[in-house]
């Protein structure tokens, strides 16, 4: 079972990526059902009353969105990183319908520190030790 890996590039990412993961604009390389990872932020969560458990994420890079499909067994394994994850690495099948590309999920990983990390390089400061002291109640003036 192959896993596709992200092309080599000249020069380091700015994006933090965990190893073998595909860029959301990679992701027509593969065929179907093959086996791939992607990263990036959550944008949208999507669990429709009428997908009987089914949830819908999309994915963000800096090339595009990926389309993540997590079946209710899935989502019941991984149920913590699927509801609090910021940024989240998917290894799955991938399947192509109607010109739309998914990942159907069969892992996912809890990513969020490497945000920080990316969150960190763009402000040059380290945000594990900061700490926030602004509250709802400050921020409206009340």
């Amino acid at each position: 079972m192959q896993i596709y890996p992200s092309s080599p590039s000249g020069h380091a990412p700015t994006w933090p990526r965990p190893p073998a993961c595909l860029r959301a604009g990679e992701l027509d390389a593969p065929p179907v059902n093959a086996r791939v990872a992607v990263a990036g932020l959550v944008i949208l969560r999507q669990r429709p009353g009428t997908a009987k458990g089914v949830i819908f994420l999309t994915l963000e890079d800096e090339t595009g969105v990926v389309n993540v499909i997590v079946w209710r067994h899935i989502y019941e394994r991984f149920r913590r990183a699927v509801v609090a994850g910021r940024m989240l690495k998917v290894t799955g099948r991938m399947q192509r319908a109607h010109n739309v590309t998914h990942v159907l999920a069969e892992e996912i990983e809890d990513i969020s520190p490497l945000l920080d990390q990316l969150l960190a390089e763009g402000t040059g400061r380290h945000m594990g030790s900061e700490t926030r002291t602004d509250t709802w109640e400050s921020r409206k003036g009340g």
